[in-house]
């Protein structure tokens, strides 16, 4: 087990804390006015399910527990499980929609993740950190809305809302950070 900085957590990372497995479900990095900055971490029990939220100091380490990776590749949808294939074997793994959480809207067909395996069961997913998405509802843009800071809702193709610039409209492909569940730029 690797020692790492509570700012590293990231979501989907598993750690040792209070003599347990937790995964990481959300992070959210924190700046107050005053104190140093910390890492406001949602943990999940990989056991029990039960759920945890913690402040990680960027000075305090915590044990990351060693996990296998392995590459899957999405295939398809089946009711409320996802099915993954893992490119080298070709095994078929199955997934429930609530093990991935809100992200599962991301996934395409033949999107590439990678699977966190801990005893050979899976315990965490990642996804690619950034997709292409079409925008199909975007709000118009509102007269004398100042150009800085001035963002308006869209619904992306995966029926996902996110706040995109008054310069983007329907049709659009953009660039969506899957973590955070923001928008990035343009799509090339």
């Amino acid at each position: 087990m690797a020692k790492i900085n509570g700012n590293e957590i990231r979501p989907g990372s598993v750690i040792e804390h209070q003599g347990g497995l937790w995964v990481a479900v959300k992070t959210n990095t924190v700046k107050p006015g005053k104190g140093g900055a910390y890492n406001q971490v949602e943990l999940k029990n990989l056991i029990n399910g039960t759920k945890l939220n913690e402040r990680f100091r960027s000075a305090e380490t915590v044990e990351q527990v060693d996990l296998e990776f392995k590459d899957f590749s999405f295939l398809y949808e089946q009711g409320d499980a996802l099915i993954f294939m893992d490119t080298e074997s070709y095994e078929q793994l199955e997934l429930q929609k609530d093990f991935v959480g809100d992200r599962a809207a991301f996934l395409q067909d033949g999107m590439m993740v990678t699977v966190q395996l801990y005893e050979e069961k899976p315990i965490g997913i990642r996804l690619p950190d950034q997709v292409v998405l079409e925008i199909t509802q975007a709000d118009p843009v509102v007269k004398g809305q100042t150009a800085a800071s001035s963002y308006k809702p869209a619904i992306l193709e995966n029926g996902i809302r996110v706040m995109v610039p008054p310069f983007i409209e329907s049709g659009e492909r953009i660039l969506v950070d899957t973590n955070e569940v923001a928008y990035l730029r343009r799509a090339d």
